[in-house]
């Protein structure tokens, strides 16, 4: 992710403290504990409950982990340093800022890329899928997103550092006229890999609705499916794309020059790119049931009263 270049004026901090500035601040921290509630949620669940401990729900909680970072880290950082006339009196707690954003924003996607591959072999290979995704190869996945994540993170904030822009604010991204072909990684593969699995997934459990519609008559039954299968799809692809497209797309095209996007716009969809985090829960945990009955656990406070590690959720 790229960071703003606006000349760095000791005057503009001292009119910052407007009713604006207050309203973000309200926004930002219910934002935030929006995000950490609901990813907390996610892994208290995966990690206290035995039957959730699956090679899907590690995936889960590596997102929940990465998403309640960004929800802790990330925005509170940015909001702070960004209200800041200069960044130099705060230049390394600036640059740590971009590094975890960079990181954990990737690692998110990343796992999201991650969680279509699962279940793409759970839809359209089940007899194969507990020998292809064990949870050996999950957590090859996890370690290849971060890894992944945390490489492009040092490449570009290590370049940001060497062009020594002491005298900039610390703001959400940089104006430049070159484009970044880290963002092909950052972004562009991974939504590409997605979109293309999850329209493999439609399409087969399409035609295994057909099927048992064939085996049982029933088109009720294949009406139901199918409409569940749109639903899900819809939502998957819709969060992921309505919350990250808008932000790469539009540094794209500031990049290239082509159109004129203005930077006010660019970070509106910086931080759209950030609700994601808050959104993965309701996606990925908040639609099964098993979850939804491990969060009126937790949130009630009966795992408190004693051991349910093994008790069945469904």
């Amino acid at each position: 992710m790229i960071e703003d270049q606006h000349l760095c004026n000791e005057s503009a901090g001292l009119h910052g403290q407007t009713v604006t500035s207050y309203a973000l601040n309200v926004f930002v921290v219910t934002l935030s504990l929006l995000i950490i509630c609901g990813n907390l949620l996610v892994i208290i669940s995966v990690i206290y409950f035995k039957q959730l401990h699956t090679p899907t729900n590690y995936l889960i909680l590596s997102l929940a982990v990465a998403d309640l970072l960004v929800g802790a880290l990330v925005l509170p950082f940015t909001t702070m340093l960004s209200m800041r006339s200069c960044w130099y009196p705060s230049y390394l707690l600036c640059k740590m800022r971009g590094l975890f954003d960079i990181l954990l924003c990737v690692s998110s996607i990343l796992t999201l890329c991650c969680i279509s591959i699962d279940r793409y072999y759970a839809v359209c290979h089940p007899l194969t899928y507990s020998s292809k995704m064990n949870v050996h190869v999950t957590l090859a996945m996890i370690l290849v997103s971060w890894t992944l994540s945390a490489l492009l993170a040092i490449s570009i904030t290590g370049r940001g550092i060497s062009q020594n822009n002491l005298s900039r604010r610390c703001d959400i991204f940089t104006a430049t006229n070159k484009f970044s072909p880290e963002t092909i990684f950052e972004f562009y593969i991974p939504a590409i890999i997605i979109l293309t699995i999850y329209l493999k997934i439609l399409v087969v459990a399409k035609r295994q609705a057909r099927r048992i519609q064939n085996t049982m008559k029933s088109e009720a039954a294949l009406s139901k499916m199918e409409k569940k299968a749109n639903i899900t799809l819809a939502i998957v692809l819709g969060v992921f794309l309505m919350c990250w497209t808008p932000f790469f797309l539009s540094i794209g095209l500031y990049s290239l020059g082509k159109f004129t996007v203005p930077i006010v716009t660019i970070k509106a969809f910086k931080w759209l790119g950030w609700s994601n985090s808050m959104l993965n829960p309701l996606v990925y945990a908040f639609f099964y049931r098993w979850f939804r009955r491990a969060f009126k656990m937790i949130i009630s406070g009966k795992i408190f009263q004693g051991d349910f590690t093994s008790m069945k959720l469904l």
